[in-house]
């Protein structure tokens, strides 16, 4: 991970999408509805990560960014370079009367492997580490929860220890515009997610 004081010095300029979510028709600029939550989570290419969430019912919105580092508004470009500190993260917005916080982080959990440190298969750098953002103590208090609950389930499988970075969310930076939605803008396009195929079962406590 790169030190702060080595970090890109980036911009005071926001990136500001224009287009309407291809999925939901909303606006990804507009601020989170007064009766929806918020999750931040990284777990690799966020191409395909923002994918599951949207076909995830019960959320409402998503946009993929840059968060958990240092560099104010980086590029993609810059973030690749690894001297940003990001990483490629997902803003999921929900009904918390349709889905839970616990089902986004089973969805988080089970559609990628969390023990691989700075990398998601092919994807090796530390913008594709596995993480949660928490936005408040009830978040942290669940975030570990879930975690610690997975971490049995892999270790049961024979996975090594689960490396997610679990920390407080800083400021989301909102990628590129030909990012968002990138896999229904192009079908084909690459995907490098790949779950571990054990279930996390967010009914246990």
């Amino acid at each position: 991970m790169i030190e702060p004081d080595h970090a890109l010095k980036g911009r005071s300029e926001v990136v500001n999408v224009q287009r309407p979510h291809l999925v939901y028709g909303v606006s990804m600029m507009e601020a989170v509805p007064p009766d929806a939550q918020v999750a931040y989570v990284a777990m690799g290419c966020f191409w395909g990560a923002e994918r599951k969430f949207f076909e995830l019912d019960g959320v409402i919105n998503t946009s993929v960014g840059y968060q958990g580092g240092f560099t104010p508004n980086p590029s993609y470009e810059e973030v690749c370079t690894g001297k940003t500190g990001h990483a490629e993260s997902v803003k999921v917005v929900f009904d918390p009367s349709k889905v839970s916080y616990r089902q986004v982080l089973a969805c988080f959990y089970e559609n990628h492997n969390p023990t691989q440190g700075f990398r998601q298969g092919a994807d090796i750098g530390t913008q594709y580490r596995s993480a949660i953002y928490y936005v408040d103590d009830v978040q942290r208090a669940t975030a570990h929860e879930v975690t610690a609950i997975y971490a049995a389930m892999l270790a049961s499988r024979g996975y090594a220890t689960i490396t997610t970075e679990i920390a407080p969310a800083g400021p989301f930076y909102l990628a590129e515009e030909y990012h968002q939605q990138y896999l229904v803008a192009n079908p084909n396009g690459y995907c490098g997610l790949g779950g571990t195929g054990v279930s996390c079962p967010v009914g246990l406590a």
